[in-house]
């Protein structure tokens, strides 16, 4: 084994110990993952995927990312109860970050999760289906027709709809016209993607708005919610929240936790960036690259893993 392989084996320990550790933690103070779910299966899936992940200069984010925003990305989606061996979510180079962003079958399992949710689903309107809306006695919208037709696949998209159906029977929905959809799309942070994967992707926007409205109003636990809006904010470029996944009053044990987890992994970026400082002829990062709001050259986009999930399935 090389000096390098023996360099990522400690790092895989390191991080995956620490992030075990927090979770087995956070369990213990109540936090309920899915009965299939095994978050070391899942851990060891995602270190699989991030061996593979390279930012737009082709560099591993392994070495180019910091090793608190693998850990803060690996404690998302575990908490999120998520797996990249199930195409539920990705890990995206942002500059020296690495950021975990969900699948639209990623933010369905999430949302599956709050305790109040029976079913989660999105739907695209193409030009010449049939679609109507109406609204419920309080106002609220609701979708009243929907009639898709196969040879109306391949036209272009009139807009889309999401609908949460909650245990109690009530269903919500979340409608987008295709100019909203277009909105959001330049507010996101992947640019390439939507207009190839037009259906996909539209879903997927529609989807994530719907699970935002419906989370924030809800009953379940900060720690599940704020690590679903995180995520969720992660792919835009106006999301100030995006760097934060805990409230700034913890609530309860379990939102400490996951506070402390996160000033853990501050101090030891801040300790990475004075090491940096040190010695800056070994920082692969520009400095312009470090801006989060900014497309730097080392940014990967979710376009790469859809291709590849697509011709995994061929």
């Amino acid at each position: 084994m090389t000096n390098q392989s023996n360099q990522m084996a400690v790092m895989q320990k390191d991080i995956t110990d620490q992030v075990s550790n927090r979770i087995s933690q956070l369990q213990d103070d109540g936090l309920a993952l899915p009965k299939d779910y095994n978050p070391q299966n899942a851990l060891k899936a995602a270190w699989f995927k991030l061996q593979q992940t390279k930012d737009r200069s082709n560099r591993p984010a392994l070495q180019v990312c910091t090793r608190s925003s693998i850990a803060n990305a690996l404690l998302d989606m575990v908490t999120q109860g998520l797996s990249p061996a199930k195409t539920q979510c990705y890990f995206i180079v942002y500059g020296n970050e690495v950021q975990l962003q969900r699948s639209y079958f990623g933010t369905i399992a999430a949302v599956k999760r709050l305790s109040s949710v029976k079913d989660i689903d999105a739907q695209v309107v193409h030009q010449g289906d049939e679609f109507a809306i109406g609204a419920d006695e309080l106002g609220r919208i609701k979708v009243t027709k929907f009639v898709p037709k196969f040879e109306n696949l391949d036209k272009p998209i009139k807009g889309a709809f999401a609908f949460i159906e909650l245990a109690d029977g009530r269903v919500d929905y979340t409608v987008m016209t295709q100019k909203q959809i277009q909105t959001s799309w330049g507010q996101s942070r992947q640019h390439n993607v939507q207009q190839k994967f037009g259906d996909e992707m539209a879903k997927r926007t529609v989807i994530n708005r719907a699970a935002k409205m419906y989370i924030n109003t809800s009953d379940d636990s900060d720690l599940l919610t704020g690590s679903i809006n995180t995520v969720t904010a992660n792919e835009y470029e106006d999301e100030p929240e995006r760097k934060d996944v805990t409230p700034e009053t913890p609530k309860s044990t379990a939102d400490k936790l996951v506070q402390g987890f996160k000033k853990e992994q501050a101090q030891i970026h801040e300790e990475e960036k004075q090491v940096a400082e040190k010695a800056p002829e070994q920082q692969p990062v520009k400095e312009s690259e470090q801006d989060g709001n900014q497309e730097a050259d080392g940014q990967t986009d979710i376009f790469d893993y859809i291709e590849d999930d697509q011709a995994d399935e061929k």
